[in-house]
């Protein structure tokens, strides 16, 4: 046998069929010529698909059409199977609308008077306690105070003062009054003596028994007290005047601080907290030493034998719930009758108040805080289609219901007009007719179907 030389040996990149392949990873200068000098032909296995994954694409497609199925199963828009065991089915019934809403009224005092403090002080003696009876005028509290004490001392200070100035002027004004009068009386007295001396002098004079000169003398000193009379005669009218004024003002002064004494003496003996009417006193809880302010809430006085109810309402009745409105509850086989006398419009946590006083009598037995169940009457009974109130109210707000259809395998939904509702029904407006049955559990789980399938 001949030998083979390399150019005989085929190499790696040179396989049977004479096309030429290049390995993987391998560059332009692989070299072709094996070391052992024996050729080496490597086999590319395919890859394969596990077998878990084409059973869970298999599964998951399975699943996708089942649901697809039941969704969109024939007839139509949006479908899905229930068990008729776990929905409530009732009659669309004709009978009368009670125009009624129950209401739970909290039993509170008909009338209830706040105790604040009208001063505010430290707390020196508690003279009764929480739940006390109490009568208009009888002792409560004693406050301290020493700011306003002092306040009482400078205020009564202020009057003896503003008197004081007042009696002094008063005293100057009677004086000066007394000296214009002992003025007039000099002049007038000075004038009179005056005229008879001029009077005799003329008559000399024409006798030349008197001088020319003194006669002139006695006429200028005349004139002199005349003036000096009318003088004393206006500045008396302007002293009297201007003075009046002045005691007018301070008497006004003195009046407004006397007042204002009053109120200072009125506060300090505010410190001793009296009960302003007949009641129980209630909510009562200060101690000695405590520091009360000025308008802090020391307790109340309750009516201890009247009462009203107090009542949260839902909002979606504040248009409907009018003053005079009646509410009746039965206790021990009597029925009680109240009427709405106060409606608070603010809305909180979406209810608003009401407060509802008893009309011809009330319960022996009723407590403060005790709640009570009512039924407040909003308008006349009339007949009506019914339907019994559910919980499918709150998924539609009435605006559709599912129509059981009448050999019972399915319920449609269906556009209806609903009106008014009590506790037990609904009235129905339009879109129902008597005998027809409807879904009324919760429709939470399929609001967005179009159809149930019933099993």
């Amino acid at each position: 046998m001949g030998s083979v030389t390399n150019m005989d040996r085929p190499t790696p990149n040179t396989p049977a069929d004479g096309k030429a392949s290049t390995p993987a990873g391998e560059g332009a200068g692989y070299s072709t010529t094996s070391k052992s000098g024996i050729a080496m032909d490597r086999t590319i296995e395919k890859p394969r698909r596990p077998l878990k994954t084409v059973m869970y694409a298999a599964a998951g497609l399975l699943i996708f059409t089942l649901a697809a199925w039941q969704i969109l199963e024939a007839g139509g828009g949006r479908a899905l199977k229930v068990q008729s065991d776990r929905i409530a089915v009732s009659t669309v019934i004709t009978g009368t609308f009670e125009d009624f809403i129950p209401v739970r009224g909290r039993v509170t005092p008909l009338k209830t008077v706040f105790l604040d403090a009208i001063e505010g002080g430290r707390v020196d003696r508690v003279l009764v306690e929480d739940g006390t009876i109490v009568k208009a005028g009888d002792p409560i509290v004693v406050l301290s105070n020493t700011n306003l004490q002092l306040d009482v001392t400078r205020n009564e200070a202020l009057v003896t003062e503003q008197l004081n100035n007042m009696r002094t002027i008063e005293l100057q004004l009677e004086q000066n009054r007394l000296d214009h009068k002992r003025n007039l009386n000099d002049f007038n007295y000075n004038i009179r003596r005056l005229t008879r001396l001029a009077a005799r002098q003329r008559e000399l004079v024409t006798k030349g028994a008197v001088a020319v000169s003194l006669f002139e003398d006695t006429e200028d000193e005349l004139a002199y007290n005349i003036a000096r009379r009318d003088l004393t005669l206006e500045s008396q009218a302007t002293d009297a005047r201007l003075q009046e004024q002045q005691l007018v003002y301070l008497r006004e002064s003195s009046e407004q601080l006397q007042a204002n004494l009053t109120i200072a003496r009125a506060n300090l003996e505010n410190l001793n907290v009296r009960a302003p009417v007949d009641g129980k006193l209630s909510g009562f809880s200060v101690e000695v030493g405590q520091s009360i302010t000025r308008g802090g809430r020391l307790g109340q006085i309750d009516d201890p034998s009247n009462y009203k109810l107090s009542a949260d309402i839902d909002e979606f009745y504040l248009g409907r719930v009018d003053l005079g409105q009646t509410a009746v509850f039965e206790r021990g086989g009597t029925d009680y009758r109240l009427t709405v006398a106060k409606i608070y419009p603010q809305v909180t946590a979406g209810q608003f108040q009401v407060d509802m006083e008893f009309k011809g009598g009330q319960p022996d037995d009723i407590r403060r805080g005790q709640t009570i169940q009512t039924k407040l009457t909003l308008g006349d009974a009339e007949p009506a289609l019914l339907i019994p109130n559910g919980a499918f109210y709150q998924d539609t707000g009435g605006a559709w219901l599912f129509v059981v259809n009448n050999d019972g395998t399915e319920a449609v939904r269906r556009p209806v007009r609903l009106g008014r509702r009590n506790s037990r029904y609904i009235e129905v407006i339009e879109g129902l007719e008597a005998g027809e049955q409807v879904v009324t559990s919760p429709y939470t789980s399929y609001r967005d179907m179009d159809r149930l399938k019933l099993d």
